[in-house]
């Protein structure tokens, strides 16, 4: 073991340590000496992909987890989303999907070991990069010593942890390294909060290696590093500028090797061919270094749990997490995959696992979607939540977590009026009475006229949070209506709000649907299908919607790309009826259709940055 690895025991630790002498603490399985991982006093190479638990259905990932053996890794990475375990504060779980353990205890039993990247922050795409939107919405400053955060963050780690430390290596389990932080060298500068982290693992049970992990400039490097953790690296290319970085004489490490990258809603599907991927691979590998491949299963941002990022504006992060990674969103084993195989193989002293089949999956078919209910039925029908205020709420302070929200009051405007949303995310349809108005959006039109004679009546602005950024200094950014409503330079007060429910809605005909025609809303259709098998839907005509499958809400579709189908995983369906319902806020197509082949969108080449 390394100085600077031994330095990383904390005084807590120390105490235990003494008051047991005779109980020493065990080793980790990892240490780096001159350069360059060892185990049991024999040189190693991490070489690990990256598959999140949090975005794989749980029937699924033991298949997933042994396509990744196949292709070569000896280790999965896998984060830890803190806000998917804690959606309400307090309520801390880890049943069903959310057994992290199990998982872990799966990929030991698959032969693989696993490096954890237990949170508080993740960004992976993921909403509000890991951090609880509770917590986010009243906390000064995350990811620092702020007492609010460090209080919360104390307390998730006193559940999590120990039901990691366990699961360590030292103790018979497939854990063989933690991650402290995740590029917090791009993100901020308070020492004394990575040192927390480090000492409240050590201090919770933590043994085995440690370690950060950043971009190659020596400025993140500064301050994404902290002593008693090996610094590793995320890029697409640049193992030559990580080599002139590495610290001291620790070993060589990529924990993020992006062999593909994710995709912005209105924007290409990217792409990363095998050569240029697995070129950077075979470059690390050739340096004597370990890597991480991100992804080498995306999986899926299931629910509302996509992410976005922020520059200059909103670019929300679309349903599909496929990454282009080698294996596919539904597993299927790309090219990609096969090339990393070759160069991953020579690395294992014994024959690779078998290639697993390809996945099978439904026949093509198409359901009509019959109208139910008009998007305004829909808020009329949902409650109040609490007492009228004076201005707006936001979701955080309504304690709504993602979605959609209706706001409401009554308002009188003289002629040739122009209503304003100040502080709108991020995304509005406005409504007054009966009439459609039309959208606003955070970063476009935030105001519209109102009717031009003038005129009063019922105003309603029903705001959708399009993903919660999870990158860069507006992490944790509120959503909903974030200052006020205007009519002219004049504060609209007396407002209500009503939560749409991330359940599925009600798809029963409305009293007034045969008769009243039904453009944006709720429709739902029924298909029949003989087994239950992987399945990719598509909405053709569909504008801008969520969409459940039995009850299970898969995601978003949204007529701007690049995704055009939705991944409908095989446990998901049943054998004989399934219902599909369909919220659209902009405007219902005619039809769902199963398809044969997915389809992400017209694509480019791109390695990240």
């Amino acid at each position: 073991m390394s100085d600077l690895l031994a330095t990383a025991v904390d005084d807590a630790t120390a105490d235990r340590a003494a008051a047991a002498p005779d109980a020493p603490l065990p080793a980790p399985a990892l240490s780096w000496r001159d350069g360059e991982l060892v185990r049991g006093g024999v040189p190693h190479r991490i070489l690990a992909g990256s598959i999140h638990y949090f975005r794989v259905h749980p029937d699924q990932w033991e298949d997933r987890l042994r396509r990744l053996a196949a292709m070569g890794a000896n280790t999965v990475d896998t984060y830890v989303a803190w806000n998917f375990h804690e959606r309400v504060e307090g309520d801390v779980r880890f049943d069903g999907w959310r057994d992290v353990a199990r998982f872990i205890r799966l990929a030991g039993e698959v032969g693989l070991d696993v490096f954890v990247r237990p949170s508080p922050y993740i960004c992976a795409e993921w909403s509000n990069g890991g951090i609880p939107h509770w917590l986010s919405g009243r906390c000064a400053a995350l990811r620092t010593m702020d007492p609010d955060y460090v209080t919360a963050l104390d307390a998730w780690y006193d559940r999590l942890i120990p039901l990691l430390a366990p699961l360590q290596a030292a103790h018979g389990g497939p854990i063989v390294a933690v991650q402290i932080e995740n590029e917090y060298g791009s993100y901020g500068s308070d020492d004394a909060y990575l040192a927390h982290l480090r000492d409240g693992l050590r201090a919770r049970g933590i043994v085995e290696l440690l370690t950060t992990a950043d971009g190659i400039t020596p400025d993140m490097v500064r301050h994404g590093s902290v002593d008693g953790a090996m610094t590793t690296f995320t890029f697409g290319t640049g193992v030559e500028r990580a080599i002139e970085l590495r610290r001291d004489d620790q070993a060589l490490m990529c924990s993020e090797l992006w062999g593909g990258w994710f995709d912005h809603w209105g924007e290409q599907h990217h792409v990363r061919s095998p050569e240029s991927a697995g070129g950077t691979v075979d470059a690390l590998l050739r340096a004597g270094g370990s890597v991480s491949l991100y992804m080498a299963h995306g999986g899926t941002n299931f629910g509302l749990w996509n992410g976005a990022n922020h520059d200059r504006v909103l670019q929300p992060t679309v349903t599909s997490y496929d990454s282009d990674a080698p294996i596919g969103e539904d597993g299927t084993l790309t090219e990609k995959f096969h090339a990393l195989r070759g160069l991953l193989a020579p690395f294992h002293s014994r024959q690779l696992p078998d290639v697993p089949p390809a996945p099978r999956r439904q026949s093509a078919a198409s359901a009509p979607l019959v109208p139910a209910r008009s998007l305004l039925d829909l808020v009329r029908s949902l409650p109040a939540t609490g007492a009228a205020t004076p201005r707006p709420q936001t979701f955080e302070q309504l304690g709504a977590e993602d979605g959609l929200v209706a706001y409401q009051a009554e308002i009188a405007f003289p002629a040739g009026a122009t209503l304003t949303i100040d502080g709108l995310h991020d995304r509005a349809t406005v409504l007054l009475d009966e009439e459609r108005l039309g959208t606003l959006e955070r970063d476009g039109l935030t105001s519209l006229p109102l009717p031009a004679a003038g005129g009063a009546g019922r105003l309603t602005i029903i705001v959708e949070s399009l993903g919660r950024i999870n990158y860069g200094p507006y992490t944790g950014e509120g959503k909903g209506i974030m200052r006020g409503v205007m009519v002219g330079r004049r504060l609209v007060h007396g407002w209500t709000h009503r939560i749409v429910p991330q359940d599925a809605p009600d798809a029963a005909a409305a009293p007034d649907a045969a008769t009243a025609p039904i453009a944006d809303g709720v429709a739902a259709a029924t298909l029949e299908v003989v087994e239950p098998l992987d399945a990719w839907l598509a909405f053709p005509d569909g504008a801008k919607g969520m969409v459940w499958l039995n009850g299970f809400l898969l995601g978003r579709y949204w007529m701007v790309g690049p995704q055009e189908t939705l991944y409908a995983p095989a446990p998901l369906w049943r054998a004989g009826a399934n219902e599909i319902v369909v919220l659209d806020v902009d405007g219902l197509g005619a039809s769902v259709e199963i398809r044969e082949e997915p389809s992400f969108g017209p694509s480019e080449e791109f390695i990240g940055s």
